[in-house]
């Protein structure tokens, strides 16, 4: 798959960055794709790592034949909990 492909669905998937007081560093996961997966201290590098990782992932499932997980971007979930909280 070419990589141009593979960063158009990395911009669809759903990415979270917090930091982790545990482990004192960045932490970045991809719900329903990857968990927890890339760390750093300095925010804006890291961020741009994960997206790199998250691509390979999207790259390793295809080659592997196996589907993609429903995307979680696009569903407008930071609303939605702020009107259940």
């Amino acid at each position: 798959m070419a990589i141009e492909d593979a960063r158009i669905r990395g911009t669809r998937r759903a990415k979270i960055v917090e930091w982790s007081e545990e482990d004192q560093c960045y932490v970045g996961s991809s719900p329903r794709l990857i968990c927890a997966v890339c760390h750093g201290e300095d925010k804006k590098a890291m961020l741009e790592e994960f997206c790199l990782i998250v691509e390979e992932a999207i790259d390793l499932r295809r080659a592997d034949g196996k589907p993609l997980p429903p995307s979680t971007s696009g569903k407008d979930f930071a609303n939605q909990m702020q009107r259940v909280a």
